[in-house]
């Protein structure tokens, strides 16, 4: 096998997810980096897999990642798991592959299940774009204020949350995206206990809260976009619009027609730049 670093995907549940390419490229490096050998250690052995393993996580990657790249430029294949889907979705790995680039070292994928896509893929809306936003922080302000910069975005927007944090992450979601904003949540994927729900966000958080085990496992939530501003029911508005404009920036006027009108202040900032141009 050629001296790579091979980024190896690994199910998210159902091991009968492991793809046969998965399975030979584990057999055939001389090691795998995993984000925890215990946890990899039940796969491994599950498929009869016996190549040596390094711990490779955040807290030692700055004195693994020369050792690795260093491996492999001696002729030592060597692949990159995380403990469970594609590693460096939410999972360490982004320094290691960046070293390999700057050393040179060729980087290989093999692909397989990521959660982020398996949920979007059930999600019932749009996937055409989408944005993965990954695990908002821990704390009530700094979830809010994440939610904040991406409230405004059309397109999908998908996370990943803690089951102690559910709650109060949907909460922070209500507060900031209103109650009736679309959500699928997608929770323990592939497994025995296996939920899709696609519903709103005040429906959701009604759901989990009445139901003690919707608050454990592996969580995605899949967020609807921003409904895109149509045009034409920005017209109904222009007299005002223009009014505004008499005696105020096109800025402060967008502020005060969202204010007496509801509609976004963005689509409106567009619309009066349209008029003005």
């Amino acid at each position: 096998m050629p001296a790579c670093l091979y980024i190896v995907a690994t199910p998210i549940g159902n091991i009968d997810d492991m793809t046969p390419r998965a399975i030979n490229t584990l057999k055939a490096v001389d090691i795998i980096a995993c984000e925890d050998t215990r946890t990899s250690g039940k796969l491994l052995s599950h498929f009869n897999i016996d190549s040596q393993t390094w711990a490779y996580h955040e807290h030692n990657s700055e004195i693994q990642t020369p050792k690795i790249i260093e491996m492999i430029q001696r002729g030592h294949p060597i692949a990159l798991i995380s403990d469970a889907g594609t590693p460096l979705v939410s999972d360490p790995g982004f320094q290691l592959v960046q070293a390999a680039h700057e050393a040179g070292v060729k980087v290989v994928p093999v692909a397989g299940v990521s959660a982020a896509i398996a949920a979007l893929s059930v999600a019932g809306l749009p996937s055409d774009r989408f944005s993965f936003i990954g695990f908002l922080p821990a704390k009530t302000h700094g979830r809010q204020k994440q939610l904040e910069g991406v409230k405004d975005n059309t397109e999908t927007l998908i996370f990943y949350e803690a089951p102690h944090r559910i709650l109060a992450s949907l909460a922070d979601m209500i507060t900031v995206f209103g109650s009736a904003r679309p959500v699928t949540y997608c929770r323990e994927l592939t497994k025995t206990f296996e939920t899709v729900r696609k519903t709103t966000l005040s429906e959701l958080s009604e759901f989990v809260a009445n139901d003690p085990n919707q608050q454990k496992g592996e969580i995605v939530l899949v967020v609807g976009g921003q409904p895109k501003a149509d045009n034409e029911n920005l017209e109904q508005h222009d007299d005002l619009l223009k009014r505004l404009l008499e005696d105020l920036s096109v800025k402060k006027a967008a502020a005060l027609a969202s204010d007496l009108t509801g509609v976004k202040k963005n689509a409106l900032y567009q619309r009066l730049l349209e008029l003005t141009s």
